[in-house]
């Protein structure tokens, strides 16, 4: 069981220091801070870091109390990134440990979401010493193709 996105808003507030438990947070603040919250990751998924975050269709359709099913390894990224991003609109500042750990948890984030390009070798290059002639006609790697591009998670249509 993951967090909810309240959950989530609530720990930003506790990073900034201020607490649920001490300040009563408003219905507003909630909700902008959720809206802060969709907008981060909505930049995060357009960077390629999809973490299976339920993004609503608009602002309104945003539910405090709906399940993200991010992975355990996102939490902190999303938490103290969070806080960082809503600590001026409440004239705080964030302190240097969350900046720090911020900006590890994020890295750790790329770490997981980056794959390396395929590449192909050109076609003046011998295919080498393991293959033998006699199974290709041909003693250079093969002619590059042009793959299709259509992003990590988009569906090829045709029309």
């Amino acid at each position: 069981m993951g967090y909810t996105k309240r959950q989530f808003v609530t720990s930003a507030f506790e990073e900034i220091g201020l607490a649920d438990y001490v300040f009563d947070l408003q219905p507003e603040q909630l909700e902008a801070a959720l809206r802060r919250l969709d907008s981060m990751m909505a930049e995060w998924n357009g960077m390629g870091i999809r973490l299976g975050y339920s993004m609503p269709s608009s602002p309104q359709d945003s539910d405090l109390d709906e399940q993200t099913n991010v992975p355990d390894s996102a939490w902190e990224a999303i938490i103290t990134n969070l806080a960082i991003r809503i600590a001026p609109g409440y004239g705080k500042g964030v302190s240097p440990e969350t900046k720090v750990s911020a900006k590890g948890a994020f890295n750790v984030l790329l770490q997981r979401a980056t794959f390396p390009l395929e590449q192909q070798l050109p076609s003046t290059m011998p295919i080498g010493q393991g293959n033998k002639p006699w199974r290709w006609d041909n003693p250079y790697v093969r002619i590059p193709y042009d793959s299709v591009n259509a992003g990590p998670d988009g569906p090829i249509e045709w029309s």
